[in-house]
């Protein structure tokens, strides 16, 4: 069994996440976005989409964006 590195839970099922040199292990989808994900530098919220970018600031759409100064990104829309 695999300790979880978000919530410390050992865990069977736990699974390795990857992302350039940096690995986690996890027991669920939700510590591994905790552990990974962004968080968006107006709202705080952790981007699990695509969010909307600023030079390296993340943002998890374009309000949050606007609402920081930010000019000229939209969401996308399909």
């Amino acid at each position: 069994m695999a300790t979880c590195d978000v919530c410390g839970n050992r865990y069977d099922k736990a699974f390795q996440v990857t992302r350039g040199e940096r690995t986690g292990t996890f027991d669920s989808f939700e510590c591994a976005i905790q552990a990974f994900a962004p968080k968006c530098a107006h709202c705080g919220c952790r981007v699990i989409g695509h969010g909307v970018e600023d030079g390296d600031t993340v943002y998890c759409c374009a309000h949050c964006a606007r609402s920081s100064g930010v000019q000229g990104l939209a969401d996308s829309i399909g």
